[in-house]
């Protein structure tokens, strides 16, 4: 490709590709995405693997609960089939268990619907950057205990920030990089525990000997906690971190 060429490519809007079996919830999405993205729709996997071959979209937007398919193995496939930067992934229940379905099947971000168009945006709008990288989610300080196990071990931390993706704790902590732990927290000006569980994604020991710092993604998280860590981030967005490289 010429100069010219990837300059006119880099120009050209992003491609999105809204797959959703109801009519109503998928014009809906293409709308809202339509101001940051040229989208397409498709209704069933087979038409979504169809629109992936030949318009090769940047992010795919996926409801989980698809009639003609279990979609959870439609991930992979749609990966393969085009090679999105993403596949994020609409869930309808609020499940931990769908939750989870939807991470372990490769999901780059998980949503519960109903969707609000603010969170959609701010959702697909990571992975259409020109970066090679997809922005980070937005975070906020936070201070407060939460209880680790791994295995049959269990120990405490302090968590120091949190996403509606995931926490960074200080803790002395064995379980290795890719490992799945119980956490146990409360948020601060909130009366619910919280107990998802989480995957480790990176660990980084202070150069002074301090505490562990562990980055884990949230895997089984029920709707009613997952809307409770966006409103805690969202009230306290003038206190925003800024956005981190996806993992980090």
């Amino acid at each position: 490709m010429t100069t010219a060429s990837r300059c006119a490519a880099e120009k050209l809007p992003p491609r999105i590709l809204v797959v959703d079996d109801v009519p109503m919830f998928r014009e809906l999405e293409r709308l809202f995405l339509s101001r940051i993205g040229q989208v397409r729709t498709a209704s069933t996997i087979e038409q979504a693997l169809r629109e992936a071959r030949v318009h090769s979209p940047e992010v795919i937007l996926l409801d989980l609960h698809l009639q003609d398919a279990a979609s959870d193995g439609a991930v992979p496939g749609l990966l393969a089939a085009a090679g999105p930067k993403a596949v994020v992934v609409m869930v309808t229940n609020g499940s931990r268990e769908d939750h989870a379905c939807a991470i372990h099947a490769g999901a780059a971000d998980v949503l519960a619907k109903p969707l609000s168009r603010e969170m959609l945006l701010q959702s697909i709008s990571r992975f259409v950057g020109r970066t090679q990288h997809p922005a980070g989610l937005p975070r906020v300080s936070v201070e407060g205990p939460v209880q680790v196990r791994a295995r049959t071990r269990e120990f405490r931390g302090t968590m120091r920030n949190i996403s509606r993706g995931g926490l960074f704790i200080e803790a002395a902590c064995e379980a290795p990089e890719g490992a799945e732990v119980s956490l146990a927290f409360d948020l601060p000006g909130t009366e619910r525990r919280l107990e998802p569980t989480a995957r480790v994604m990176w660990k980084r020991i202070r150069p002074n000997g301090g505490p562990v710092g562990l980055g884990v993604r949230f895997v089984e998280l029920d709707g009613p906690s997952g809307r409770e860590i966006e409103n805690f981030v969202h009230e306290r967005s003038d206190e925003i971190m800024p956005w981190l490289t996806a993992g980090r």
